[in-house]
């Protein structure tokens, strides 16, 4: 397949990802979540071992686009329901890979972008990496994103970051479970490589189960989760405080909400 949003680049059994639109902060368009399911749908049947997803520029991901966000507000609900679905798919898929993904978040993750950056294995974090999930202050929902931070750091903490939309540092992002390592800017890329050979030195038929089994556990129950995450993702675009917030954010405003 021929990449218009990211770069894949396999060395020595290592695939790296690169999310490549710097000028748009490496922002999710509805090509790149195609992309990216394809990228890892190729590194997946391939000989490479262990994954790892970056980003160009100063950014690791920015969340969704600009026109993504526009285009929201015309949809219908069935088209709604099908996007919802897309990204959950996506989310899925990074969180469910069978091969280890290590992320190496070189700059700000938010939104969508932070859920790509803390559903992969590790997340090893440059000092000037910001991570959070904004939702809430445009009127929207960080609906998929929710059903794994729920899972990962616990629901109080989910909570705070959910309801709050802050946006944590990463030495915070490190203590609160988000972020695995925070690393130096310079030496991100190659920690990353550092550790996808600590992990190929154990046996991959070993891994491959153990991903496995921990998603075994519990995955009926998140399978059904993200279904209800789903159908609130598409609800929510239809009303009057996501117009609102859609509209105050492009226009660079204050928001003023209804509640409705």
């Amino acid at each position: 397949m021929n990449y218009d949003t990211l770069r894949i680049e396999t060395t020595d059994l290592v695939a790296t990802v690169t999310l490549d639109r710097p000028e748009k902060r490496n922002a999710i368009s509805p090509r790149m979540v195609v992309e990216l399911l394809a990228g890892l749908e190729e590194i997946e049947a391939g000989p490479t071992r262990v994954g790892i997803i970056t980003g160009a520029g100063r950014a690791f991901c920015a969340g969704m686009d600009l026109d993504g966000l526009r285009s929201m507000a015309t949809q219908s609900p069935q088209q709604n329901i099908e996007d919802s679905r897309r990204m959950a798919e996506m989310f899925y898929r990074v969180y469910s890979f069978p091969k280890p993904l290590i992320a190496a978040v070189n700059g700000p993750a938010i939104a969508g972008g932070c859920g790509i950056a803390t559903l992969a294995d590790f997340t090893l974090a440059a000092p000037e990496a910001r991570l959070g999930y904004t939702e809430v202050k445009i009127g929207f929902l960080p609906a998929l994103v929710s059903v794994f931070l729920r899972r990962q750091v616990g629901e109080k903490i989910a909570r705070d970051l959910l309801l709050s939309g802050r946006i944590v540092e990463a030495p915070e992002a490190l203590r609160l479970g988000l972020v695995t390592e925070v690393v130096s800017a310079d030496r991100l890329l190659g920690r990353a490589r550092e550790l996808a050979g600590t992990l190929m030195a154990s046996s991959p038929t070993s891994i491959l189960r153990t991903k496995r089994l921990m998603l075994h556990s519990e995955q009926a129950a998140l399978l059904a989760d993200i279904e209800t995450a789903i159908q609130e993702n598409a609800a929510i675009r239809s009303t009057a405080d996501f117009r609102e917030g859609l509209s105050s954010f492009l226009e660079k405003r204050a928001p003023k909400w209804t509640g409705r």
